[in-house]
């Protein structure tokens, strides 16, 4: 639901009207009214809490609302049948001014990335239905972003990739211990959890392989921003990520930033 007219956006900085895209029998679009953004909102409840068993603080039960929503552009995925099967919001920088902050920033102090604001977007609440996830609704939802960042002239994106907790904490704390050697941000773009996940009283030794949504990110150029925090609501372990356009690797330019970033 929107607590403001969402026409106060700068129209240059909207979603297209009719930004519309079918990629392998995928239709990939940007929410244009209320209730598509309770579509999205009701998708992420089935997902976050009664598969994943998230606590959440919601006005309207049934479906996962926060502050951010009304702030943010959603990005849907639907099937050949008109069902909605993956989704993604995001938070442009002008509107993320106005709501006062990004989400990031209840889990992280991103003092660090005060240079890359005006033209960063973050990412989140990303998911997809248990049917769809071979890979294909995300590639086609990256795309989606890719397009919109293109259009509205924003160079880096940021946003937080979850990894469940259910073992106590030591498959992620073991994850840490592996991807810090290769895949950590320089340090001009580090960040500090709020509510570090306690890695030296963990295990840190076990063979834990990325998840696939962020081992996704990582083949395509992300890079770990830093140590993991916690979050108790959903009892995962969140790795801040960051992203630039210009780190996107070459194999993959041409697929998400079409032909002329190739």
């Amino acid at each position: 639901m929107f607590d403001h007219d969402p026409a106060e956006r700068s129209r240059a900085q909207q979603p297209q009207a009719g930004a519309e895209s079918t990629r392998s029998g995928l239709s990939i679009s940007w929410a244009r009214h209320a209730d598509e953004v309770l579509e999205a909102q009701r998708l992420r409840w089935k997902i976050f809490v009664e598969e994943l068993g998230a606590r959440v603080s919601t006005p309207q039960p049934g479906y996962d609302i926060d502050i951010f929503d009304p702030y943010c552009d959603h990005l849907l995925a639907r099937d050949a049948e008109g069902r909605l099967v993956g989704t993604y919001r995001v938070l442009p920088p002008h509107q993320a001014k106005r709501v006062g902050g990004l989400y990031s920033e209840t889990e992280f102090d991103l003092t660090r990335l005060l240079h890359l604001r005006a033209r960063l977007l973050e990412l989140g609440r990303a998911c997809v239905h248990r049917e769809y996830r071979s890979g294909g609704v995300i590639m086609a939802l990256w795309a989606g972003l890719a397009d919109y960042m293109r259009r509205n002239d924003l160079n880096a994106m940021i946003g937080c990739s979850s990894v469940s907790m259910r073992d106590g904490g030591h498959y992620a704390a073991s994850l840490w211990a592996q991807l810090r050697t290769r895949h950590l941000a320089p340090v001009e773009d580090r960040v500090q959890p709020r509510l570090a996940l306690p890695v030296d009283s963990l295990r840190q030794d076990l063979p834990a392989q990325p998840p696939a949504l962020l081992k996704g990110y990582l083949r395509v150029g992300a890079r770990i921003c830093g140590a993991p925090s916690w979050d108790p609501d959903f009892n995962t372990a969140d790795f801040p990520l960051l992203m630039r356009l210009d780190d996107v690797k070459q194999r993959y330019a041409r697929h998400f930033l079409g032909a002329q970033a190739a």
